[in-house]
């Protein structure tokens, strides 16, 4: 069963930064489609960015776009959200996902992840 785990979130202030990372036990990330996903109060679960296997492309939501950053580091078996330029309407729990069965992302889109890690709090405010 492949789990994944999230860690890295936080506090920050308006305008700051945070590095999310995702990393699973006994399976390689390298191998599997890698999705961020957030969920705000009281809102629904968004797609905001994700790395393809293979040939590492990318795809971000139109609402971090320019701002945040999915990185893999294959040495550690790690993919990462830089997150910049943070705003309080940033505040959600953060997910990582990992579609199993492509090799190319889009979107990302929820129903395309089969495995979720538990999640990782980031809060925006001054």
């Amino acid at each position: 069963q492949l789990q994944l785990v999230e860690s890295g979130g936080g506090l920050v202030q308006p305008g700051g930064s945070l590095r999310l990372s995702c990393t699973a036990s006994g399976f390689t990330l390298a191998s599997f489609v890698i999705g961020w996903f957030r969920q705000a109060p009281g809102k629904e679960r968004e797609g905001v960015a994700c790395i393809s296997s293979g040939d590492g492309r990318t795809n971000y939501g139109d609402s971090v776009k320019g701002r945040f950053t999915v990185s893999r580091d294959y040495a550690r078996n790690m993919v990462y959200l830089q997150m910049n330029s943070l705003k309080p309407e940033d505040i959600a729990v953060y997910y990582c996902a990992a579609d199993v069965r492509d090799y190319f992302c889009s979107g990302p889109i929820i129903e395309e992840y089969d495995y979720w890690g538990q999640g990782t709090q980031v809060t925006v405010s001054s």
